[in-house]
């Protein structure tokens, strides 16, 4: 049985693979903030018999849902999501926590024949899960897709969506949960939105509109500034986990995409750069048994080669790849 490239009857079977030392498998979505990976998930998950498995750090919580930018459910298209919106909001929800639950996740998702994709720019959640988990390993292959964008591009495309946020309603629904003696270093008041409307709320009762209205100013620039820089760390984070523990990914660039966004062009360079590219890596993937790591592209000034490759491939699997390489 093998998926079509263009559609896929979620109710249909993922493919049973009858060798007895494959693992089931598990796809991975990692990025910086902003880039795109919940709606290639969403995609994906409409083109092959999937259930999505949030990794953000923030979205695991209840609350916030336009500050932690959580996909509403008409985004979701009916696609499963688990590990969204389902910790309490004041307490502290660490990387043993998510790895407990994505566990537990994971296994029910494939107990129903369905492809678990794990999501999120959280890299400590999919560390602790992917790298740092025997038993985990001992039981999946990963294809890691990385979906990248440009610094330049994606600061811009950060800063247009903080101003999406803010019109959506951010401000009201901070306020909502505002405690000036609340701590911002705990639970989903770590979110970048919280603290930085602090002097804002705080000046709530006092000070005239033209104060206030800085007040904003200074709120949603602050907001755009630190999500640019954890875009930035998040990175960062990325290529150290690729060289420190030798991570091989399937790198799409959807900088091209991002640059025609809210253009005529947009649906199109995200079909042609991002999506039909993450679907033939996925059919391989799935449905190849002689699917091998192969170079997807390549970064200059602030980007930098990437290959693909499955995390914890069987001994069988490793032993054919090692026999290809020259």
């Amino acid at each position: 049985m093998r998926v079509s490239f263009s559609a896929c009857n979620q109710a249909q079977p993922l493919l049973s693979v009858p060798q007895q030392y494959r693992k089931d498998k598990v796809v991975v979505v990692l990025g910086a903030t902003g880039t795109g990976k919940s709606r290639l998930s969403i995609d994906l998950a409409t083109r092959f018999p999937a259930e999505i498995v949030n990794s953000d750090k923030m979205q695991v919580y209840k609350g916030l849902d336009i500050v932690t930018n959580k996909v509403t459910e008409e985004e979701r298209r009916g696609v499963p999501h688990h590990l969204l919106g389902f910790v309490d909001p004041n307490v502290d929800f660490n990387t043993l926590d998510f790895r407990r639950h994505a566990s537990t996740a994971v296994e029910s998702i494939v107990r129903r024949n369905r492809l678990p994709i794990i999501v999120g720019g959280s890299n400590s959640y999919i560390k602790a899960l992917v790298n740092d988990d025997v038993e985990f390993q001992s039981k999946y292959e990963c294809c890691l897709l990385w979906l990248d964008v440009s610094l330049p591009v994606l600061y811009t495309v950060v800063s247009e969506r903080v101003d999406e946020m803010v019109e959506a309603g951010l401000v009201d629904e901070v306020r909502e949960m505002f405690d000036p003696k609340a701590d911002y270093g705990h639970g989903i008041r770590r979110a970048i939105g919280v603290s930085e409307m602090d002097r804002l709320l705080r000046s709530r009762s006092k000070g005239d509109s033209k104060t206030k209205s800085v007040l904003l100013e200074e709120a949603i620039e602050k907001i755009k500034s630190n999500t640019c820089k954890l875009a930035s760390r998040q990175l960062q984070n990325i290529l150290r986990l690729q060289d420190q523990f030798e991570w091989k990914m399937h790198r799409l660039d959807a900088t091209v995409a991002f640059a025609k966004r809210g253009g005529d062009g947009d649906a199109a360079a995200w079909e042609k750069f991002v999506l039909e590219p993450s679907t033939i890596i996925l059919d391989n993937f799935l449905y190849r048994n002689d699917f091998q790591p192969a170079t997807i592209g390549t970064h200059t000034s602030d980007s930098m080669t990437a290959t693909s490759f499955i995390i914890g491939a069987t001994p069988m699997v490793a032993a054919a790849v090692a026999g290809t390489k020259h």
